[in-house]
């Protein structure tokens, strides 16, 4: 391909699950726009947002629906996983119960989502942690260990054991400081399947179009907030 020539771009739809206050949307809005909320305002329905990843040698656009936690919510994921490439399941590091739930969300995208959708398993709020001070050695306060401490629940080897053997990606990620949320979406790009990135192509906008029709309908259920994309890749 010569360096002129434009990269083959492939639309990806992704969905975000778990828990109520685990972090997805601070994670989205990390990837999307580099920006953190500390006191964000609960996801209602769902949200939906954009943003490509350049790999060396194609382009991603990330059509990303980001769920809302609350267990109120929790009968319309369907409507949102339905077709979706690929999955990030997030769980609190801080928060047993969270890895619990993102354990049922994984078992239901392996027994009702699109075959071969590429999951990642995520524990996110990596920087309550006491690994935050070798993972970002500049974030302020990580030479004081007993200002910080270590609220860590959940062991790394247990979330990456179970992981392996469902054949998920696994990350541990701060939205907060940033650390690993680019490579969690860089990872998913790389892992899906040349197949569905061509199928991708054609399919993308009627996805996506699809989905904000039914959301549509299902207005009395849940409102979807659209935020604008961003062309910049945050990979």
């Amino acid at each position: 391909m010569s360096e002129s020539a434009p990269k083959p771009s492939s639309s990806v739809k992704l969905v975000l699950l778990g828990e109520a206050a685990v972090g997805k949307s601070s994670l989205v809005l990390r990837f999307v726009n580099n920006d953190f909320q500390e006191n964000k305002e609960p996801t209602i329905g769902a949200a939906f947002l954009t943003q490509k990843c350049n790999l060396p040698s194609r382009t991603i656009k990330f059509e990303i629906w980001d769920t809302a936690g609350q267990e109120r919510f929790a009968s319309l994921a369907p409507m949102y996983y339905r077709n979706a490439q690929a999955a990030l399941v997030v769980y609190d590091l801080t928060k047993p119960t969270s890895l619990v739930k993102a354990k049922h969300w994984v078992a239901e995208l392996q027994r009702q989502a699109s075959p071969g959708i590429v999951i990642a398993l995520v524990g996110n709020k990596l920087d309550l942690t006491s690994d935050s001070k070798t993972a970002d050695s500049d974030e302020e306060g990580a030479d004081g260990e007993d200002d910080s401490g270590d609220a860590r629940k959940v062991s790394t080897e247990e979330a990456k054991a179970y992981a392996e053997e469902e054949s998920l990606l696994f990350f541990e990620t701060s939205a907060k400081t940033g650390h690993n949320v680019s490579e969690v979406f860089t990872a998913i790009a790389n892992a899906i399947p040349e197949t569905s990135l061509k199928s991708a192509r054609g399919a993308g906008a009627s996805n996506t179009a699809a989905g904000r029709a039914s959301e549509e309908q299902r207005v009395n259920l849940g409102n979807a907030r659209e935020s604008g994309s961003k062309d910049n890749c945050a990979c």
